[in-house]
């Protein structure tokens, strides 16, 4: 998700880096991230035109007129089709924000009202007795999705530091919707380093038998109401099981205990593997990992040193979160720790704006536990050098080359965060593999699809039925 800027002269200057910083950084949207291979396709290379701020969404319903709003507005209407928000709930919340005034405190405060709406306990029914279960669990569900939606911005209120409790709000409405399923999902904390890795395992209702398994990896800052829409329910109506997961940079791990991302992602996804394989429910010569947003980075990575996956889904391919910001800004950081932490203290933080400030503490915090702490506390990071050098080493031009299992790697039209590196992935991949772009003519442009999860699953699912096939 990025933040509208105004125009920007066209030299090379620190408020250029600004503008970079605005339109770039949204590469970490959704899910929750460089040195490249002279051989390789330039990753920063697109035929594609990408949005622009006259036209933030092409094609696409406008929510709001800014596009980084509008496509968080999207991919909470989207998820209606997999009963994860309820259209007129949040065509609701938009016409509300809108009649306030656009701004990260509107949105926030709208949408975690709704989830607080969702969340508490429903009507009684007719005979006075509590309301159905199934009742509970969908209104959860969108409850989840509300204050995940609030949780994307709340740094850019006047009350940062509610980050965690809102995160705490959302992920309460997540379990009890887990628990309420038929039958409920498993939940598990999978020991990694020094903490766990909380997991839940949904199965569909049915007798106890092998199945194939999707584990679902999210981006840099979705949330797990997001795999639900994009993986978990597919995965039940085609009869398999469906896994998801915190890891670090994500989730509890991350608002919770304030760990940032890694850059060995086979470290988390192993460990999960290693579980699923104890179970009689799972087949294990069936298990597939897919990766959304810049999970499209962490899933491929991790399947160039996990073996034991029988297929793979980047969910747009990225080969690297950091190319996706913008050169000018790239280019403040150097070898040089100090002049970088000068340049980028003395030069840029003075020229920030209240929205690219927001921007900034969004984009980094999820990189670096001090600049985590900064943003709650209201603060712009005072020290880029750290976490840009995680972004930058989360690169896996050289390793996709690795991948055994079979691969597909998808594109967008006006694929607003990584453009022109699904292609260039697909293109150094040495297994099997399939490259396919969703489209305007369809409705499933833009990152992720936010308006299509129902014709993104069925593109994606249907691939895996043919690779996981007995």
């Amino acid at each position: 998700m990025t933040a509208s800027t105004p125009h920007q002269p066209a030299s090379l200057t620190r408020r250029a880096a600004l503008t970079g910083l605005a339109a770039g950084t949204g590469a970490l949207a959704v899910g929750t991230t460089a040195c490249t291979a002279a051989a390789a396709p330039s990753p920063s290379a697109s035929t594609t035109p990408t949005p622009t701020a006259s036209d933030p969404a092409p094609g696409a319903m406008r929510l709001f007129a800014d596009p980084g709003f509008n496509f968080a507005g999207l991919l909470a209407l989207g998820a209606a089709g997999m009963r994860a928000s309820e259209v007129g709930e949040v065509l609701t919340a938009v016409n509300t924000i809108n009649a306030a005034g656009l701004s990260e405190q509107t949105y926030t405060d709208t949408f975690r009202s709704w989830g607080d709406r969702l969340a508490a306990p429903p009507a009684a029914g007719r005979g006075g007795a509590g309301a159905p279960s199934q009742t509970r669990r969908f209104r959860s569900l969108r409850a989840a999705q509300y204050y995940a939606q609030a949780l994307f911005y709340v740094l850019g209120t006047d009350q940062p530091g509610d980050e965690e409790a809102v995160y705490r709000e959302g992920r309460d409405a997540w379990d009890t919707f887990a628990r309420l399923c038929t039958p409920a999902a498993v939940t598990d904390r999978v020991p990694w380093g020094r903490t766990h890795l909380p997991l839940w395992f949904f199965r569909p209702d049915g007798p106890a038998e092998r199945r194939p398994t999707v584990i679902l990896t999210n981006g840099s800052d979705g949330q797990n109401v997001d795999m639900w829409t994009y993986g978990v329910s597919a995965a039940l109506d085609r009869g398999w099981n469906a896994l998801v997961y915190d890891g670090p940079g994500q989730g509890q791990l991350l608002f919770v205990e304030e760990i940032p991302f890694t850059t060995r992602w086979e470290t988390v996804v192993s460990p999960i593997v290693d579980w699923l394989l104890r179970r009689e429910d799972v087949d294990g010569n069936r298990i597939a990992l897919t990766g959304l947003s810049m999970g499209g980075n962490l899933a491929p990575r991790a399947a160039a040193f996990e073996h034991r996956l029988a297929a793979v889904v980047a969910q747009p391919g990225c080969l690297s979160p950091w190319l996706g910001f913008d050169k000018e800004l790239r280019d403040i950081v150097t070898p040089d720790k100090e002049e970088t932490n000068r340049v980028w203290n003395e030069e840029v933080v003075p020229e920030l704006t209240p929205q690219l400030a927001f921007t900034v503490k969004k984009r980094f915090e999820i990189f670096d536990r001090q600049a985590l702490r900064q943003a709650r506390a209201g603060k712009v990071l005072t020290d880029l050098w750290t976490p840009a050098q995680v972004a930058i080493g989360l690169d896996i031009t050289k390793l996709v080359g690795r991948i055994k299992a079979p691969t597909l790697v998808l594109d967008y039209d006006f694929e607003q965060f990584y453009p022109g590196q699904p292609r260039a992935m697909y293109e150094l991949l040495r297994t099997r593999r399939e490259y396919v772009k969703l489209t305007k003519a369809t409705g499933a442009q833009l990152h992720c699809s936010p308006m299509a999860p129902q014709q993104h699953c069925e593109v994606v699912f249907d691939w895996l039925a043919d690779v996981l096939r007995r």
